[in-house]
């Protein structure tokens, strides 16, 4: 028989939070093995208790949940830490990623896809509300549009404009490469039409601002 995945729980609503508690206790493939209602309590009790998944609320009375899981994620490397929040903003979203969590869930989503996402966060997946999913997303998307100039570089052309933002002129540039001035000169040419701008300072700061 398998070993069932253990559970802990922050989270400062005590309806909630029991709520959480119980419909674990009815997947006989989950058990929990902590409640918290404090960032203090979690962070003096989670780590002995090596639970696999977090349920992690972000406003606790104390400490964000965002804090929790940036300081517990490196000191518990084998425990994934699933956000359970009632905030869609992007700024706690991102935030919570940043910091280390494998999952975003808002409050809300139906008790049965909880215990899907605990399962598949387990497993390795990195469950998301289907809204956040799209935030996520679409930041990438966004991103991606703005750094299209600087994807067409060949690797040289990136190295060369790395150096020109440095100071060095072309002279200086083509000795550390050991290529003649012009081969410098032509590669700066192809840099300024890729990145649709006419010299080098226009150039740098384009690289600056990405």
């Amino acid at each position: 028989m398998n070993t069932p995945i253990s559970v802990a729980i922050v989270e400062d609503d005590e309806f909630y939070n029991k709520s959480l508690k119980k419909i674990i206790g009815f997947d006989p493939g989950l058990v929990c093995v902590g409640q918290f209602f404090s960032g203090r309590e979690a962070l003096k009790n989670l780590k002995e208790l090596h639970p696999d998944i977090v349920l992690m609320d972000i406003k606790l009375p104390d400490k964000t949940g965002v804090e929790l899981v940036e300081q517990l994620s490196q000191e518990m490397e084998d425990t994934k830490f699933i956000m359970c929040t009632s905030f869609e903003d992007d700024k706690h979203i991102f935030d919570a990623l940043k910091a280390g969590a494998s999952g975003y869930l808002v409050k809300g989503e139906s008790m049965d896809r909880i215990i899907a996402s605990i399962k598949e966060c387990h497993a390795g997946g990195a469950p998301m509300t289907f809204s956040i999913a799209s935030k996520v997303l679409q930041f990438f998307r966004e991103e991606k549009k703005e750094k299209p100039y600087l994807e067409e570089l060949t690797k040289t052309e990136n190295e060369v404009l790395e150096m020109l933002s440095t100071g060095m002129l072309y002279k200086e540039i083509a000795d550390k490469k050991n290529v003649g001035i012009d081969t410098i000169k032509k590669q700066a040419g192809s840099i300024y039409r890729k990145l649709h701008v006419c010299n080098k300072t226009e150039a740098i700061n384009k690289l600056r601002n990405h």
